[in-house]
């Protein structure tokens, strides 16, 4: 059919939104939904032609039924199409991919990619793609459309996902489309859809089926130059259609039967569709089954191998299929018209007929050169399809090793699996796969943690260490190395550390090995938290040694990074600053780029909780440079050095370029570790009563359970916005919750047991005000619990062991939650509040924690006031507002002009002008009236005026005088008709 679009003027509309919304800086992703033949790819295809006509970049790819056979076959299908000369981004797009060799290996004829397997593949391949859109964008709005994602492979269901998650003011729109009669209930498309439709930029376009009017102005173009349709046709068709287009193209095509309104139309789609196949001459069907069983994209000289056809007859058969319309251009080869047809040819071929051509394809592709992309893949289905279980054994191996290379984890393990399914099947398996089982078992293994599924690994490997005895004693203990690190991954720390204890002790100390290497690297870990033998740290200065010994740059570098941990946690070792950067630099040397980011990350944090703030700073922009440049920015230590460079910027004061950072993070969020990237946001917007804090925090709270960092940090923030909002109740609800016991009991503690003390301070002086002595005393044994809490933190690390070390945000904390507990006794103690304000300086009168420095003042100048020295209280009072001013801390704002209208400490304004009876009051007696209006007593008046109770007294009476008035309840009701 032509390129006219029927019936589908919304849908194209909602498409068209929101590519224009992308090109306006909003990414967004769009996933069209709808029966198979509805009309997805025609709408799609629309919506790409106006693209390209307004100058878009377009990148378009296909899934292809082949199930998890090859990895990031869309995305593949676009890069490659979009590069080939002629193409109008192809010098872009080759541009792009020469800078991305992770990219390039995707490709036919690309050759990058990671050499080998790595934890890191799979992330720094989303980084290369993300970083790809995001380069192509910059020049102008990119459209990508992948389709047909009801047969992704599960790298391309994760690489959506992704993309849909991170994607957020590049200038790039994504387009997909799947089948929803095709996602049956355990479908694994089915949750991926139904997680990214909750979130924001991502809109779903359901596509329907033909109205009766549609289908009749559908076949009205389809005969156009023929004979008018007539309404009988119509109806007819569009009943047995059901207003499937592509069905109702093909009832109307069967003309013959069309023509005699008695005859009976054929009964289903299949007979249809092969009708459309059995007019063509013996070599258009021969082609037409050949491409059936390609299962994808076929070009001329894969025809004439496989069909057996010379190239003279092989081109007059496409010719003639082309013109039928069964196949079509697509690129540098053909495809189907619709994937229907294809189903429906291949599902008619005879048995013997689709074994003997999928053999055909598997010798076709066993001939090409060893590592040409997908080829290993391809080889293993066809070869599987054939019945031909050798072949099928090694290529399934051959697509794992090139699947890991790819980054692509999950298809590899899939791929070992087959072949670990076919091993008792085929003769000499050892040598067809290069490898023994138990080490092909632990490959797979590997393969399995690396995409995320760490308990199948370590069930895996749990199961292999009772099979595994007859193994020589290095793959034994390689095998309890990674069951160990996978428990670890888990949490199982005490098994973990009994399985790396093992591994460890298999091997001989000399020589040193790579093997023995890693396995004491993870043998430290498991005792970084817990070391009930007192191992660490000889046990891991020792392994160092040895792991240079051995040349084991990597393991060397793992061991420092965690040997650097476990002495800032014990040993208050000022040194590990340059421990980590020693590791850093063995990491990269050693092209280790995950422990190198690793070895960043803690530097970074040391300068952080050291208080060098501006040697943390220039350590966590290099960190995200580093990882951003090898792709892993939304790794888990990428993430972490970006949240760190967050936090160092909000702790200096410049809160405009944390607020930049934090565009980063995402708002709407279903996952546990994006409630915990969002939760760091929180931390300026409550400083500055952001209008998006109530949002932000509707997403998040359904999943603090979930993970503890997100209920540690989004409560504690929580809390924080609930004081500011007056309500301390909720903010000990908030506080009360965080009771893991990392977070309950260790340093990070701090801040919210001073949250906690200060919500209880407000309740205490509320209690005290209203004469409630048993709110009081529950308010302070409340305090003193927190107290003994943030005593035992002080003291001893959350495994018991005493604490050497604290950092200067500790101190800090620790003294505001000290003059925070005196508040609850109703006492403002200058000399606390003082220290406090001088602890969160770290040293630098005009530096250290900017807004905690304020914070601390705001008090400090409230205890000065209250003991009557107002002029330092005015020269606290005034910094403190300096700084407020500056960040824009609204609620801190408000507290201290509230505060320096109590206490008087600011420069007097002219008061306004006031008529009637409030005409006679004095500026103070206007104060001290609104006090009595809202049932305050006179001791109360003094508190909150920073006077002395007689004076409030005399106040009082000189305002019952004024006012012509007998009574404080009189006062009151001028008061409140005066609008005070």
């Amino acid at each position: 059919m032509s390129g006219v679009l029927i019936g589908r003027a919304a849908e194209l509309a909602e498409l068209t939104a929101a590519l224009e919304r992308a090109a306006a800086g909003s990414a967004g992703a769009v996933l069209v939904s709808g029966d198979a033949g509805v009309g997805k790819s025609h709408l799609v295809s629309a919506l790409t032609r106006a693209a390209r006509a307004q100058g878009r970049a377009v990148l378009v790819g296909q899934c292809a039924e082949l199930g998890e056979s090859m990895p990031y076959l869309p995305l593949a299908d676009a890069l490659w199409t979009a590069a080939q000369p002629g193409a109008p981004e192809a010098d872009e797009v080759r541009a792009a991919l020469d800078a991305r060799p992770v990219l390039k290996g995707l490709l036919p004829d690309g050759d990058g990619g990671p050499s080998a397997a790595s934890e890191l593949g799979q992330q720094q391949l989303f980084g290369a793609v993300l970083g790809l859109l995001g380069e192509l964008g910059r020049d102008r709005p990119v459209l990508l459309v992948l389709e047909d994602l009801h047969w992704a492979d599960r790298s391309t269901r994760h690489l959506l996902t992704f993309l849909c998650r991170v994607l957020q003011r590049e200038r790039v729109c994504l387009v997909g489309t799947y089948r929803s009669d095709d996602l049956h209930r355990r479908h694994p498309l089915r949750p991926v859809v139904a997680e990214l439709l909750r979130l924001p930029n991502v809109t779903g376009v359901e596509v329907p089926a033909f109205g009766p009017g549609e289908t009749a102005e559908y076949l009205a173009e389809l005969s156009r130059g023929a004979a008018p349709v007539t309404l009988d046709v119509v109806e007819r068709v569009h009943r047995r259609s059901e207003g499937n287009p592509f069905y109702a193209g093909e009832l109307y095509s069967a003309e013959p039967e069309l023509r005699d309104a008695k005859a009976e139309l054929p009964s289903g789609l299949a007979d249809l569709l092969l009708s459309r196949v059995e007019r063509l001459s013996d070599g258009g069907q021969r082609v037409v089954r050949v491409a059936a069983v390609a299962g994808r994209r076929v070009d001329d000289e894969l025809v004439r191998r496989v069909s057996g056809l010379d190239e003279a007859a092989v081109g007059e058969a496409l010719r003639e299929v082309v013109s039928h319309q069964l196949l079509v251009p697509y690129g540098i080869g053909y495809t189907f018209r619709h994937a229907l047809l294809r189903e429906a040819v291949y599902a008619d071929l005879l048995p013997g007929e689709r074994i003997r051509l999928h053999a055909d394809f598997a010798r076709r592709l066993a001939g090409l050169p060893d590592g040409t992309r997908g080829s290993a893949a391809e080889l293993a289905h066809h070869s599987l399809a054939a019945h031909d279980l050798p072949a099928a054994f090694a290529a399934s191996v051959r697509a794992g090793r090139e699947a890991d290379r790819l980054g692509a984890p999950a298809e590899a393990f899939e791929h070992y699996e087959r072949a670990l399914e076919l091993w008792e099947a085929v003769p000499e398996p050892e040598e067809a796969a290069g490898t023994d089982r138990t080490r092909l078992s632990l490959t797979a293994a590997q393969a399995s943690a690396r995409a995320g599924e760490v308990r199948r690994a370590a069930h895996r490997l749990r199961r292999l260490l009772d099979v595994s005895d007859t193994a020589d004693v290095p793959l034994r203990s390689v095998i309890r190395e990674h069951y160990a690190e996978y428990l670890l991954d888990l949490d199982e720390l005490d098994e973990a550390r009994v399985i790396a204890r093992e591994a460890v002790a298999m091997l001989p100390a000399d020589p040193p090995t790579h093997d023995l290497a890693w396995a004491h690297a993870t043998y430290a870990r498991t005792l970084v938290y817990t070391d009930p033998d007192g191992e660490m740290p000889g046990m891991a200065e020792k392994a160092v040694e040895s792991a240079r010994a051995a040349g084991a740059r990597g393991a060397e570098a793992a061991l420092l990074v965690t040997l650097g941990v476990y002495r800032e946690s014990r040993e208050a070792d000022s040194g590990v600053a340059e421990l980590f950067a020693r590791a850093r630099d063995i990491a990269d040397a050693g092209g280790s780029p995950q422990t190198a980011l690793r070895a960043r990350y803690q530097y970074a944090r040391t300068k952080f909780d050291r208080g060098d703030l501006t040697g943390a700073a220039a350590a966590a922009d290099e960190g995200v440079r580093f990882a951003l440049d090898n792709g892993v920015g939304w790794s888990m230590f990428g993430i972490g050095m970006r949240t760190l460079q967050y936090l160092v910027r909000y702790t200096t004061g410049d809160w405009a370029a944390a607020r930049g950072i934090a565009d980063g993070f995402p708002l709407q969020v279903v996952r546990p570790h994006e409630a915990q990237v969002s939760a760091y946001a929180l931390f300026i917007e409550v400083a500055q009563q952001s209008p998006v804090v109530d949002e932000r925090l509707r997403w998040i709270a359904p999943l603090w359970q979930e993970d503890l960092l997100a209920n540690y940090i989004g409560r504690g923030l929580a809390a924080e916005n609930a004081l500011w909002r007056n309500d301390p109740q909720t903010a000990l609800d908030h506080v009360g919750n965080i009771a893991d016991p990392v977070y309950s009991e260790g340093a990070s503690f701090l801040r919210i047991a001073a949250t906690g003390l200060w919500a209880h301070a407000e309740l205490a002086a509320r209690a005290r005000a209203a004469g409630d002595d048993e709110a009081v005393r529950r308010a302070a044994e409340a305090a003193d619990d927190l107290m003994r809490r943030v005593r035992r933190s002080v003291a001893f690390t959350f495994d018991a062991r005493p604490r050497t070390w604290l950092g200067l945000e500790g101190h800090a904390w620790v003294s505001r939650a000290e003059a925070e507990r005196r508040r609850v006794d109703g006492v403002h103690d200058v000399e606390l509040w003082r220290k406090t304000a001088e602890l969160f300086t770290y040293g630098d009168p005009d530096g250290g924690f900017v807004y905690e420095v304020a914070r601390s003042r705001w008090r400090l100048a409230e205890a000065l006031a209250e003991n009557g020295d107002r002029e330092e209280a005015a020269t606290q009072w005034r910094s403190a507002m300096a700084i407020a001013e500056r960040l824009d801390a609204k609620p801190l704002l408000a507290a201290l002009r509230d505060l320096g209208a109590r206490a008087r400490l600011r420069a007097p304004r002219t008061a306004p002008a006031f008529s009637g009876p409030l005409a006679a009051l004095t500026g103070r007696e206007r104060e001290v009236l609104k006090l009595v209006a809202e049932g305050h007593n006179n001791r109360e008046i003094a508190a909150a005026l920073f006077i002395s109770p007689k004076t409030a007294s005399v106040h009082v009476s000189n305002i019952l005088a004024k006012l012509n008035v007998t009574s404080r309840t009189q006062a009151a009701a001028v008061a409140h008709r005066e609008g005070i």
